[in-house]
């Protein structure tokens, strides 16, 4: 999937303009980047289009995710995206669909099984059939 693609679908989500969906996609992937492990942030970062993968560094001094739940996450999201949570959290959830369009079911199972089950209103749109994503 290429980037504009991406942003574009996170904005169709989201009804946001362009600009705003590239910012809460960033800022989703950038916090994403804090909860996951280096390893699986790599992962990720290979399947995605050039523009997004530079937003996927994970702290080479370490290995661990930073633990922290769907609040959290929420929280940095708007901090991140300069938005209020409810737009946050609203571009979270359009972010993870997209991203399950954008790479493999197997990557993004990957992804999902290292969040904790309080993340589950903002994956499971994402898991569903493709037909109720549209």
């Amino acid at each position: 999937m290429h980037y504009l693609t991406f942003v574009g679908r996170v904005a169709r989500r989201t009804g946001a303009s362009q600009e705003l969906a590239a910012e809460l996609t960033r800022a989703t992937l950038a916090t994403l980047t804090d909860r996951l492990t280096g390893g699986e942030v790599l992962d990720l970062a290979a399947q995605l289009p050039k523009p997004l993968q530079g937003l996927l560094k994970p702290d080479p001094r370490a290995e661990a995710a930073d633990r922290f739940g769907a609040a959290e996450f929420v929280a940095r999201v708007s901090v991140r995206a300069g938005v209020d949570e409810a737009t946050a959290r609203n571009g979270v959830r359009a972010v993870f669909c997209t991203l399950r369009e954008a790479i493999s079911g197997g990557e993004f199972q990957d992804v999902v099984v290292q969040l904790p089950r309080d993340f589950r209103d903002m994956v499971e749109p994402a898991l569903a059939p493709a037909t109720a994503r549209r």
